[in-house]
């Protein structure tokens, strides 16, 4: 090995451990001990594929916190409220699900209900915030925003200041907050199931209201990554109004359909192979959303300047989609759907189209430049299509096992497979054939269109074997 060679090796080496400091260490321990304190009070219930996902993941979590380090914050906070939840459900060293109505902090804050509740309140104020910041004063995202240099300055030197207004930094830390609410009511709705029953208890990613919250908080999370890297906040308006359509079906579906109950698994559920396969896919449908709603507010900074209306699809496009979910449960009619809530939810949307409309000059002056737009929402697709491609092995490898072959051409696999290979031939049509600018945003933002179907379209129009949260 030549002097060169040696230098640069120790230089990587000397890199990687110069930016782990005693707080990072100290993170890494308290995972590993909280790892092994799960390890030995429910290693019995355990079965060898669970203690093997329990040591993956204490690594794993120590990267991320590596990685990023706001979420070793976010970690030990979600530990710190679910541990107190926990603990409140005790009452002479018995558990008992009835203190949810009789302890202070469990009722309104900290039970899984109480805790999503929380989530999809502060979702909603995030998302006004930011949208308030777009529309007022302060920085905007183009002076500001970089593209790669962003990134190696945050390795390196000192990170610059993210761009955006105040209201757009009370949106961002709003989100925060609320992605802290959605763990935690994961994680105690988690415990919960236990108490309700021990052959009841699951992990919750099992009908479409835990995954709805699953959904709401990795898509929010992946945006918030992207908002640090490339020091701009200008894109949390149009992110979050994706975060904030999914809350409202939540909502909608929680409360109408009663769907916050805590419910036995189907016996095809109940697989470890769920803990690996739900998580991955909504990596997948997160990523997916977020790069759609990138690639719109791409398209609006290209426009901005036009007057044709039919130059203006992508907005007329945004205003048809949110109004068409009320139409979508025409077959229960008006009432059993949900009535008024959904003409709220449809004059709400109209509403977003046409501030959307008459401001987008002022909207595409706070907007990045068209390669940060053009970048995240190749980042994202990229992300979403490896998680969802070993999501889709992981789904095939669950069926073999549950149903006898991995591949049954069922409704939702069929739509799983058009989704990977809508964003295949994205990705492909990228590297090989440089795809860029107003073609690949349109087919990032119609792309929404197929991964919403697949997620929730199935689920509304089609039966098969996996019709779990039917509606």
């Amino acid at each position: 090995m030549n002097t060169a060679t040696s230098s640069i090796t120790l230089t990587l080496h000397e890199g990687f451990f110069a930016r782990r400091n005693w707080l990072d260490w100290l993170f890494a321990a308290l995972v590993v001990a909280g790892g092994l304190f799960a390890l030995s009070r429910y290693g019995a219930y355990m079965d060898v594929y669970e203690k093997g996902i329990l040591f993956a993941a204490m690594p794993a979590a120590i990267w991320l916190g590596w990685f990023w380090r706001p979420v070793r914050v976010l970690m030990m906070v979600v530990v710190a409220l679910s541990l107190l939840a926990i603990a409140s459900y005790q009452v002479d060293g018995q558990a008992h699900l009835a203190q949810a109505e009789n302890v202070f902090w469990l009722k309104y804050f900290l039970s899984s209900q109480s805790a999503i509740l929380w989530m999809s309140l502060l979702f909603f104020m995030s998302t006004t915030f930011y949208w308030l910041g777009m529309f007022g004063g302060g920085q905007g995202g183009e002076a500001g925003a970089t593209h790669g240099g962003a990134i190696n300055a945050q390795k390196g030197e000192a990170a610059l200041k993210v761009q955006g207004g105040t209201m757009e930094l009370i949106g961002s830390r709003i989100a925060w907050v609320a992605i802290t609410m959605a763990l935690t009511g994961t994680m105690v709705r988690w415990y919960e199931s236990y108490l309700v029953g021990a052959d009841v208890g699951h992990i919750p990613v099992s009908n479409l209201y835990e995954v709805f919250v699953l959904f709401s908080w990795l898509t929010t999370a992946f945006y918030l990554y992207f908002e640090a890297q490339y020091k701009t906040r200008a894109m949390g308006a149009f992110v979050m109004l994706v975060v904030s359509a999914a809350v409202g079906f939540l909502l909608w579906y929680s409360v109408v359909r009663g769907a916050s109950e805590i419910q036995p698994l189907v016996p095809a559920l109940k697989s470890w192979w769920m803990k690996l396969h739900v998580p991955a896919n909504f990596i997948g449908y997160g990523s997916f959303s977020l790069s759609a709603m990138v690639a719109f507010a791409y398209l609006i900074k290209k426009q901005a300047t036009e007057t044709r209306w039919y130059k203006l699809t992508p907005i007329w496009l945004l205003g048809i989609a949110l109004c068409f979910v009320p139409i979508a449960f025409r077959e229960r009619g008006v009432a059993q759907a949900g009535g008024s809530y959904w003409v709220g939810y449809a004059l709400v949307a109209a509403l977003i189209a046409a501030g959307i409309l008459l401001g987008r000059k002022r909207i595409a002056q706070r907007l990045p430049r068209v390669e940060v737009l053009d970048d995240v929402m190749y980042k994202s697709i990229a992300v979403g299509f490896a998680f969802f491609t070993v999501a889709t092995v992981l789904g095939a490898l669950w069926a073999a096992e549950a149903w006898g072959g991995y591949w049954s051409w069922d409704p939702k696999e069929t739509w799983a497979l058009i989704v990977w290979l809508n964003y295949a031939a994205w990705l492909h049509m990228r590297l090989v054939k440089g795809l860029r600018g107003t073609v690949a945003a349109w087919w990032a933002l119609s792309g929404l269109a197929v991964t919403s179907f697949a997620f929730l379209g199935v689920n509304m129009f089609l039966s098969g074997l996996h019709s779990y949260g039917t509606l």
